[in-house]
């Protein structure tokens, strides 16, 4: 039978379609089809009435991967009939970004407005980012920019003080099962086969996507496809999904945002004495492909700053863990981090050496540069005991109790301030009663 334009139009779409990766089968077309972001797109949210009221502004779209920025994106151009145009931030040039902006700028005065979607716009660097401005700021273009990256530090200021950022939230594990239950009854999912797949095989997938849509349909797709066939009924196992998703790909940019994000929930969590949030975060960190030996030098420094006098054998386990770490290496020296952290978070805290260090950096940079008190100077040649250097000087180990009582050791202008105020935390309470005890000597009042 000789088919005719549209039934073979019709035959080569459906082709094509089904040679697709699911993911892209499964692309949103309207709001009411995306999963997640219901605090941006649910009924009456700012953004979805933005959307219908056909008053969508220059936009960043700030979140993990696979959240929807790019389907957003195409939806909006969609539901407000513009003109769309993707542009890679690796393949695209000065040059070609001036050429497309020119003919959005031609084809704005005829009405007809244009959605430019940059994807990875923090991959951009300023020159191309600054080669919209000029056609953001006349309304020539309706820029939508997506990133993975903290905006605030990855786009031009003038750019991003010109776009309304708004954040995506990576999909909770109950968003994510609904849209692998709806790619089982879609048609442009697997509607048209019939899979057998139980609800705990689905909710591992969503467990293991880590609320990414992207990975999750991919993990779907790839389950089904090595499923166990028989009478026309496709049965997914537990084992198949379990090889399917035995090596799990955590969010963690070494030089990006979340880098950041988790070191500080480390450092946060010990200092808040959670030895099972600073365990996992450790985890999270280290099972990425985190170096172990930043993390030994971050919690040295948190030895010294969070616990300090308190615990004085707390910058012993972290300096001891970061030798263990350089001389085992990965995977090893998990279990050294893993017992330096524990240690560090139920250690008793104090900043006072911290405190005592900012106080005195202050006074350093912002006070007049006096000299050093002659009575605590050197005087290794004549003309300097002839110019005073070391008068009145008393060594301390002579003292009847090891203190020069009357002895200034400040220069004048900072003779009596405190700088170290220690607490009464561990072992700090014993450096309190003492340093108490020095000052009564150097006071004169024993």
């Amino acid at each position: 039978m000789q088919l005719c334009f549209d039934e073979q139009d019709t035959l080569f779409t459906e082709q094509v379609n089904a040679a697709q990766p699911l993911a892209a089968r499964m692309r949103p077309e309207t709001l009411d089809e995306m999963a997640g972001q219901r605090h941006l797109i649910g009924p009456g949210k700012v953004l979805r009435r933005i959307i219908e009221a056909d008053l969508v502004p220059s936009m960043i779209f700030w979140g993990p991967p696979g959240v929807g920025k790019t389907t957003l994106a195409r939806v909006i151009a969609r539901q407000t009939k513009a003109a769309f145009i993707d542009f890679s931030a690796v393949t695209s040039g000065i040059k070609e970004i001036r050429e497309v902006m020119k003919r959005a700028d031609a084809t704005s005065r005829t009405g007809q407005r244009t959605i430019v979607f940059i994807d990875e716009i923090h991959r951009f660097n300023k020159a191309q980012q600054d080669a919209f401005l000029p056609f953001v700021e006349k309304g020539a273009i309706t820029l939508i920019g997506a990133t993975t990256e903290n905006p605030s530090f990855e786009v031009n200021g003038a750019l991003l003080s010109r776009c309304k950022v708004f954040v995506l939230k990576a999909l909770s594990e109950d968003e994510v099962t609904g849209l692998l239950k709806r790619a089982l009854a879609d048609e442009r999912g697997f509607g048209r086969q019939d899979v057998r797949i139980a609800d705990d095989l689905l909710h591992a997938i969503a467990v293991f996507s880590n609320g990414d849509a992207r990975t999750a349909l991919s993990t779907l797709e790839m389950v089904v496809l090595n499923g166990d066939e028989e009478g026309g009924t496709t049965t997914v196992t537990a084992e198949t999904v379990e090889q399917c998703t035995s090596q799990k790909s955590l969010l963690y940019d070494k030089l990006g945002d979340e880098h950041y994000n988790i070191i500080s929930a480390l450092h946060k969590s010990m200092r808040n004495s959670d030895p099972d949030a600073a365990v996992y975060w450790l985890a999270r960190m280290l099972e990425s492909g985190e170096d172990p030996l930043y993390v030994a030098r971050r919690i040295t420094r948190f030895a010294a700053e969070d616990i300090g006098l308190a615990d004085t054998n707390a910058l012993n386990v972290a300096v001891n863990a970061f030798h263990a770490c350089h001389f085992i290496g990965m995977p090893e020296c998990t279990v050294h981090l893993a017992e330096a952290v524990i240690y560090l978070s139920l250690a008793p805290k104090s900043n006072s050496s911290y405190i005592a260090y900012e106080h005195a950096k202050k006074d350093a940079l912002h006070s007049m540069a006096e000299p050093v008190p002659l009575v605590i100077r050197n005087a290794p040649t004549r003309l300097m005991k002839d110019l005073g250097y070391g008068d009145g000087y008393r060594l301390a180990h002579y003292e009847e109790h090891k203190v020069a009582a009357g002895m200034q050791c400040l220069p004048d202008s900072l003779a009596g301030t405190e700088y170290y105020r220690p607490t009464e935390e561990g072992r700090e309470k014993a450096f309190k009663d003492r340093l108490a005890w020095v000052k009564s000597i150097r006071a004169g009042e024993r």
